[in-house]
């Protein structure tokens, strides 16, 4: 009995390493490539490209760079922007949570759209999405605090993040640390699925998601890989998501819908908690975003059945190689 413990805790340990090792190897270069842009001042001149944009929601040109930079690199590189630009420009709750918002929506995008393709989605699909979904929810939320008068009391930060070291040797040490608690995560969710999937708790989930997910037009299946998306995040997540991607136990519809899901609407509980500290009201950075996210995806589902298989194939997705539980890739058929 005891041998056979130790036995499952090695296979567990053994699939964690093999799930986070995949998801490293995308993780690690766009990272370092992000750093460059950031060293050559690429984000600050996509932040001065945002300026008029970020106007069309109410804000004020300079927050272009929060987004930009929580954009290319993620949220807490957004925080660290916000906490310096925001003292001197008198923001209001409304105005925060617009922009609290769309960071939620479309953040992290070099690894989280690599991500996404990797799972078998078209790059061009996913980051129009996103990023258009961003900015058409911050519109709508814009307006309706306006129209509303709500939330128009003066912003005040809970939480400063403290000052970033620019050096490279603490930069290395950020991403180690990032990479060990990746691991961690996986590990741990690894042996939780397990557990509520041998107790029959996963059974049950499935069972309470499914009127939901069929008015989204998405099969049972999908459950288990979306509940993880949507909780975790897609970075947090992802590994899993792409050895769900690679299981062939979902379609190419339902993988689509998904994580287009996901990526409209992931880390429901940290990330919101992370953007409500800056100031950002729940009504938009947890109501807004869900709803939305849950709409999107049902007017998105009705519009990929409606298309000709070839143009689903061409526009939105893309093979993604079936592998077993062992790591080797199959033959389809």
């Amino acid at each position: 009995m005891l041998k056979q413990f130790f036995q499952a805790v090695a296979e567990l340990f053994r699939s964690a390493l093999r799930t986070s090792l995949m998801l490293f190897k995308i993780i690690i270069p766009i990272s370092i490539a992000t750093r460059f842009l950031q060293q050559w001042g690429v984000v600050d001149q996509l932040g001065v490209l945002l300026g008029p944009v970020m106007e069309l929601v109410g804000l004020p040109g300079q927050m272009g760079l929060v987004w930009a930079t929580a954009m290319v690199t993620n949220i807490y590189g957004g925080m660290v922007v916000f906490a310096s630009l925001a003292p001197g420009l008198e923001l209001t709750v409304a105005q925060v949570t617009v922009l609290g918002t769309m960071v939620l929506v479309a953040h992290a995008l070099p690894v989280e759209l690599r991500i996404a393709q990797k799972a078998g989605t078209r790059f061009r699909a996913t980051v129009l999405i996103r990023v258009f979904g961003a900015l058409l929810l911050g519109w709508i939320l814009h307006l309706s605090y306006q129209l509303t008068g709500t939330l128009q009391q003066a912003n005040r930060a809970l939480w400063n993040p403290p000052a970033v070291d620019p050096t490279w040797s603490a930069w290395v040490v950020a991403e180690l640390r990032t990479m060990l608690m990746i691991f961690l995560i996986i590990l741990i969710l690894m042996a939780v699925l397990k557990i509520m999937k041998a107790v029959g708790i996963t059974t049950i989930m499935t069972r309470l998601l499914q009127p939901l997910l069929k008015l989204l037009g998405m099969s049972r299946d999908a459950a288990p890989v979306t509940i993880i998306g949507m909780t975790l995040g897609l970075s947090y997540g992802g590994g899993l998501i792409i050895q769900e991607a690679q299981s062939g136990r979902l379609s190419k519809r339902d993988l689509f819908a998904s994580v287009t899901l996901m990526g409209l609407c992931h880390s429901i509980i940290e990330d919101t908690l992370l953007v409500m500290v800056l100031g950002a009201h729940l009504s938009g950075i947890f109501w807004g975003r869900l709803i939305f996210s849950l709409l999107v995806v049902f007017l998105l589902v009705r519009l990929v059945n409606r298309m000709p298989e070839h143009l689903f194939e061409r526009y939105l997705v893309r093979d993604v190689p079936v592998v077993g539980e062992s790591g080797a890739q199959k033959v389809p058929g």
